[in-house]
């Protein structure tokens, strides 16, 4: 299975969703599909999110068993520990490139 959810996305790439995947809520998209379209739909959502966002969580052969793949500007960050994915929260400074001085 796997769960693509978006923030502020153009059209055309939630109709690209739609094709593929089943939105139950607005901007939550959810569908089974083989690896390779999953990877296509990504990389045409990732290029496409402009000002928007996107998160991809799918199955994964690793210890939490799935994997998270996100675009465009967010607050949280998923971050690499130990093998673990760990989710990072970023300050608002941090995000607009503030130091915060």
């Amino acid at each position: 299975m796997v769960v693509i959810a978006t923030t502020a996305v153009p059209d055309h790439v939630r109709g690209a969703l739609t094709r593929w995947m089943t939105e139950p809520a607005p901007g939550l998209y959810v569908g089974t599909m083989s690896a390779k379209v999953r990877d296509e739909l990504w990389y045409a959502v990732a290029a496409s999110v402009a000002d928007g966002a996107a998160v991809c969580l799918y199955p994964a052969d690793n210890e939490q068993r799935y994997a998270i793949r996100t675009a465009g500007q967010r607050r949280r960050r998923p971050i690499d520990f130990d093998g673990l994915t760990l989710v990072a929260f970023q300050g608002l400074d941090e995000q607009n490139g503030k130091t915060g001085q």
